[in-house]
Order: structure tokens, then C-alpha cells, then sequence
């Protein structure tokens, strides 16, 4: 049984950290702690618990942390910002437990832009070293790319030469629809198993700065203060986010015989404002978000999921009207964003989905 539930210091795989107004995380790749036995992490490759990881340090630096305009990806290793996806653990997967990394994958892909377009929080891609593959799928999911110049780093989508399929977390969508890479130059990368270094990268569109060595840690700190300069980002008292626990909100009914999962979700009781990580909104969207991913990667051959809600409509309605007129506090501005993440991962889960309207419901 997989668990999504993680905090920072049971990280394997990230350094998260603070210094001001930016936020570092550094991926440094544990090389025997992957999720599942049989492979090993080399050459800052990922698995599924890397980005379990970086999924709860992106909510952690959005609640715990609005004092926060700027976030760095970088990595810990020398020579090395990260080589993608493991290709062992793909090897050794399953077809589904292959589309489900690919889709969580892309999720959190996904919440660094809505991040960037929603929260005010600036992404910048430090490449100190190789990126290829998923790391640069990563990378690319930022507003902005700083990388090493030490004529020997590269970038590179080498899936369709070396291993004959297309990138599967955005690549080819974000080079040319969010970069605007000529189509011509995006036909050359993506067949180029040896990938392009920094001048040409530059060239091409394929990242945004370079920097030499001996410039590349201040230009990477330049750079990101000065994109925290157009974050609207408040700062002041973040709001912690403590370990779930038990469900208060959403309750899970599976039946393996009749390969049927209940999902039962208890309304609000008053329509309240409280920063706290208990107000409902957001209570909701961390129960049922993590409902979501159990049920997708620990119950495979649960084919239909049914909704169905409890409680009182009028509250319901207030507290959406409460979401409305406060919307621009940061807090909750955070939490719709988690609501509509959730909705977004609930659209795509590829399963039977029925929401039962019952009477008296």
C-alpha cells in the first residue's frame, strides 16, 4: 500500500529550505531509498516517492510559508541536476502502476504552473549540471530556466531515440506551445539523443540564462530575487499543515466484490472563516485528494466510483459565497487553488465516475 501522507523531515529525496523571500528545494536523490524494491535511484532519477516528496513541499512553501515570493529547483549533486524518470523502476512496473506515475507526475507538473498563474509564486529551474528527459520535463514547468555553462552539461528529450515513445509529462507541449520553439529546432531536440549544452539552448529558446560556473550560484540568487519582485504574495503567518490522520470529511466505502468504491463526503456545519488547516474548504481538498490517489494506485481493479454528499445545502451555498467574497486573502486564495487542483486530478483518474443525488441528501 502506497501512502501520499509525507512530511519534510521524512524526505528522502528533497532539501527544503528558506532564505527570505525564496524557497530552495533541492532534489539530492537517495540511490537506495526508491519507493519499491529492485532498482537503484542513480544519476538523480526519480520514482514515484520523489514526487510524492515534492508534491507536499509545494503545499508546505503555499500554507506554511507566504513570506515566500520565489522558488528555486536546483540539485545536490555534482555535474547532475537530474536524469528523469528511472528507467529500471519503468522496466519493472506494470502498465498501470506506469500510467498512474506518469499522470501523478504530470499533476504536480502541472500545480508548479497553476502555482505560478494563481498563487503568485515564481519558478525558477537552476540546471547545475546534466537535465534530460523528465528533469528537463521538470525544469520546463517553471517560469524560468538558469543553466550551467561548463561546456560539458546538457539538455535533452532523448525518450523517442533511446527508447522509442514520446516524453510523457509535457515535454513536447510546453517546448513548443510555452516556449515557442521553433518547430524545425523541436523536430532536431527531441531526436537528438545526446541532447543541446548551454549556448545552444539559449539559442533555441530551450532555457532562459546561462552562466558560467564560478557565476552560477549568485546569478541563480539574482535572478530569483528578481522574479519574486512580480509575486503578489503577502507573507506573514503561514498556517501549518500537521499530518491528516483520520478522515473527517471523506469517508471511502470499497467493495472488491462488486469492484465499487463509495465516496461519501460529510458538508460543511457553519460557513465560517478559520485560517486554521481544519477549516472545511481545505480539510476537504486534503481528505479527498488523498482518497483520490489511494484509490487510484492501491485499489487497480476498482472500476466505478460513486459520490455522494451529506448534510445541509443552504451551508454549502454560504460557505461557496464566503469562498467568493474573500478570495483575494491569501489563504483562501490558496485553498481554492487546492480545490481545483483535486477537481482537476478527479477529472482524469479514468475510472466509471457517478455522483448519486439522493433525497434528503
Amino acid at each position: 500500500m502506497i501512502t501520499f501522507d509525507t512530511q519534510p523531515d521524512r524526505y528522502n529525496h528533497w532539501k527544503l529550505s528558506f532564505d527570505g523571500p525564496l524557497a530552495n528545494l533541492v532534489l539530492d536523490i537517495a540511490e537506495d531509498k526508491g519507493l519499491v524494491p529492485g532498482y537503484k535511484l542513480k544519476l538523480n532519477s526519480y520514482d514515484l516517492g520523489v514526487d510524492i516528496e515534492l508534491h507536499d513541499a509545494l503545499n508546505r512553501i503555499r500554507f506554511e510559508h507566504p513570506e515566500v515570493k520565489s522558488v528555486v529547483l536546483t540539485s545536490g549533486k555534482t555535474r547532475m541536476f537530474c536524469s528523469g524518470a528511472n528507467i529500471y523502476m519503468l522496466g519493472t512496473s506494470s502498465h498501470a502502476w506506469k500510467v498512474n506515475f506518469c499522470k501523478f507526475t504530470n499533476e504536480t507538473r502541472n500545480g508548479i504552473e497553476d502555482a505560478s498563474r494563481h498563487s503568485g509564486l515564481k519558478f525558477l529551474a537552476a540546471l547545475n549540471g546534466t537535465t534530460a528527459g523528465g528533469g528537463y520535463e521538470l525544469a520546463l514547468a517553471c517560469d524560468e530556466i538558469m543553466m550551467i555553462d561548463d561546456r560539458s552539461s546538457t539538455v535533452s528529450l532523448p525518450e523517442v531515440p533511446l527508447l522509442g515513445v514520446l516524453p510523457g509529462t509535457g515535454g513536447l507541449t510546453r517546448i513548443i506551445d510555452k516556449r515557442r520553439v521553433r518547430r524545425d529546432l523541436a523536430d532536431v531536440f527531441c531526436t537528438t539523443a545526446e541532447g543541446v549544452r548551454a549556448d545552444r539552448a539559449k539559442e533555441w529558446k530551450l532555457v532562459d540564462h546561462v552562466a558560467k560556473p564560478q557565476q552560477f550560484v549568485d546569478a541563480t540568487r539574482a535572478r530569483a530575487l528578481e522574479l519574486a519582485k512580480l509575486s503578489d504574495r503577502p507573507g506573514g503567518q503561514g498556517v501549518a499543515l500537521p499530518p491528516l490522520g483520520k478522515n473527517k470529511i471523506v469517508e471511502v466505502k470499497v467493495d472488491a466484490g462488486s469492484r465499487t468504491a463509495e465516496i461519501i463526503i460529510q458538508g460543511p456545519t457553519s460557513a465560517s472563516l478559520e485560517t486554521t488547516a481544519d477549516w472545511y474548504p481545505l480539510r476537504l481538498a486534503r481528505e479527498l485528494d488523498r482518497a483520490i490517489l489511494d484509490l487510484r494506485t492501491n485499489y487497480l481493479d476498482i472500476g466505478l466510483w460513486v459520490l455522494k454528499t451529506r448534510g445541509d445545502l443552504q451551508k454549502v451555498l454560504d460557505l461557496d459565497a464566503l469562498l467568493e467574497k474573500e478570495k483575494s486573502n491569501w489563504f483562501v486564495r490558496e485553498t481554492i487553488g487546492y480545490l481545483r487542483r483535486t477537481f482537476s486530478r478527479l477529472d482524469v483518474s479514468s475510472r466509471s465516475i457517478f455522483a448519486v443525488i439522493e433525497p434528503g441528501s
